[in-house]
């Protein structure tokens, strides 16, 4: 039985569909029809039919006859998602949660030339301490956990030059002052995959944070927690890592 109009998608084959875009999705060249076939066990005039129907909504293009790649409506559609993603909307969940488990601040940072920002914080009364960065604040770059996390991801050249705009100008007796030892900070942060703060932005306050990376790997964010220095458990670090991973992921982050 012959369809009223050919220019309906036939939607009630959505699994066939899917399997169809995976086989051109693992593809840089157009896919012939003989080989999606195969790769999808649908008989050629099935997966034909369906790709006739993707390639009307522009989800396939047939670049020419019997060959098929993904079309420019996924692009598309994809870029509106990703402008959709907001690092902080796919943050205050899993920061939430974070703060459930240890009854500490936790904080999400974003670089803005050489400082970072506090996006956005969740905390109670009951962490027992009073933290003085409100959301909005800002901190010089070495001085906290998560704008080591900057640092370290830049280039010897470009760490250079911040510390000869900063001067690393210390906030107490624990700051990073000296250009050697920062340098050698940073490239513990590098090899261990997260950063620290040891009194370093204010006395009796220590944090721990790891990186928020983007679709494309760029380090976007950090997550911190703050604690009081005789509270900080070094069995948190972990759950900090995990979380910011959780965020990552979520802004379409894939892990290597």
């Amino acid at each position: 039985m012959s369809r009223a109009d050919p220019h309906t998608p036939t939607i009630q084959v959505l699994e066939r569909t899917f399997a169809l875009l995976d086989v051109l999705a693992s593809h840089q060249d157009p896919v012939s029809l003989k080989e999606i076939a195969e790769r999808t066990g649908l008989h050629p005039s099935t997966a034909h039919r369906i790709l006739n129907d993707l390639t009307i909504g522009r989800l396939v293009d047939r670049p020419e006859a019997g060959h098929y790649r993904l079309g420019m409506r996924l692009l598309e559609l994809g870029n509106l998602v990703k402008a959709r993603l907001d690092v902080r909307e796919a943050a205050l969940g899993p920061m939430r949660e974070l703060h459930r488990l240890t009854h500490q601040p936790v904080n999400l940072s974003m670089r803005q030339g050489d400082e970072i920002v506090y996006i956005e914080r969740t905390f109670s009364e009951r962490s027992g301490m009073q933290v003085v960065r409100a959301i909005g604040g800002r901190a010089p770059l070495h001085l906290t956990s998560v704008g080591k996390l900057f640092l370290a991801n830049d280039d010897p050249q470009r760490v250079r030059a911040y510390i000869t705009r900063t001067g690393l100008i210390g906030h107490t007796r624990n700051s990073i002052t000296e250009p050697a030892k920062l340098e050698r900070e940073l490239a513990a942060v590098r090899a261990l995959g997260y950063a620290r703060d040891e009194e370093e932005l204010e006395l009796g306050v220590r944090c721990m944070a790891a990186g928020i990376y983007d679709d494309q790997g760029k380090l976007i964010a950090g997550l911190s927690i703050s604690a009081p220095t005789d509270r900080l458990e070094e069995a948190w670090l972990e759950r900090v890592r995990a979380t910011a991973r959780e965020i990552s992921t979520a802004l379409g982050f894939k892990q290597g």
